[in-house]
Order: C-alpha cells, then sequence, then structure tokens
C-alpha cells in the first residue's frame, strides 16, 4: 500500500513540531534536532518537516512504497509522465532513513519523489549530486530537467529565496 508523503521545510522546527503534534493529535514517529516526522495512518501520509536552509513552504511531494514492486510501478509511471526525465538515486540515506528512490519533476518544476523506506540511518544524509559551495541536503534539482544531471555534475537544489543570487541553491 502506498503512503503520500508531503515534506515542508520550515523556520523553526520546534515551534512546528509543536503545532503539527497538536494539529495531528500525536507526536512525531520521528524526531531529530533538525526533523521531524509523523507517520499517519488516517489519512495514510507521511508527513515530514525540516530546517535545513531550504526556501520555507512545501519542498516536495511524493509516494511510499512498502514493497520493491511498487516502486517499480511508481518507476514506470513517473517515467511515462515526464518523458523518462528522472533522476534514478537507487540506494541511498536521506531524511534519517535509508531508501531506495527516484525524483521526477512536474511542469511547474514541483520535485516528486517515489521512494522504499529500507531502515533508519543516524544521520540527515547528503545528495548523491555534489552542489558547489552549499551544505547539501537530500533535495532534488529543479527548474533544470532532471536528464541534464549526472551524478558527477553540480546541480541546483530548491532555490533559496533568501540568497543573494536568485538562482542560489539550498543554502
Amino acid at each position: 500500500m502506498k503512503r503520500f508523503h508531503v515534506h515542508i521545510a520550515v523556520n523553526n522546527i520546534q515551534e512546528s513540531v509543536d503545532f503539527y503534534s497538536k494539529l495531528f493529535g500525536q507526536p512525531p514517529s520521528k524526531q531529530q534536532s533538525d526533523y521531524a516526522k509523523w507517520m499517519l495512518e488516517d489519512p495514510k501520509v507521511n508527513f515530514a518537516i525540516s530546517a535545513r536552509g531550504h526556501a520555507l513552504g512545501l519542498n516536495h511531494l511524493g509516494f511510499q512504497v512498502e514493497t520493491s514492486d511498487e516502486l517499480a510501478e511508481l518507476k514506470q509511471h513517473a517515467q511515462s509522465a515526464s518523458a523518462g526525465n528522472l533522476l534514478d538515486e537507487g540506494e541511498t540515506a536521506c531524511c534519517y532513513a535509508n531508501s531506495e528512490k527516484h525524483w521526477t519533476i512536474d511542469p511547474q518544476g514541483l520535485a516528486w519523489e517515489h521512494f522504499l523506506t529500507l531502515s533508519d540511518a543516524l544521520t540527515f544524509g547528503e545528495d548523491n549530486i555534489p552542489v558547489p559551495d552549499t551544505n547539501t541536503a537530500c533535495c532534488v534539482p529543479v527548474h533544470i530537467p532532471i536528464t541534464s544531471i549526472g551524478k558527477s555534475q553540480s546541480a541546483c537544489c530548491v532555490p533559496n529565496p533568501e540568497a543573494s543570487d536568485p538562482d542560489a541553491c539550498c543554502n
């Protein structure tokens, strides 16, 4: 069974944890100093927040799956929807979890993540894509075609509107 995933970048993690814990009627299922996640059952949602220097607000959407077959099916859908414009990260560490995942971007530039969680991780993780002069923080590049991004090429993450350069990356 698939679980809808929403990830929001926040300014103050504790203030947001307090708000969402009250809103959802339960504490996070996972919490770190810069990250929290609620695994809601009704509706079935993986709702995550992080304070890692991204533009505030919606970071990305996605689907978490329970099996490799479900992930393969979503990968086919993503390839079809984006004419093959897909970033396949394979196994990676992100958001305090070891996962297998891939990304695509919708026509408006919104990142969509499909992933299968394999186990917990002790660290937030880093992108497989090097981002020059930034602290990488597992996110997918936006506003450029994914097919132009190789794991050895530089790429930008969700833009940071606070940066002096409007095209600046995450941090």
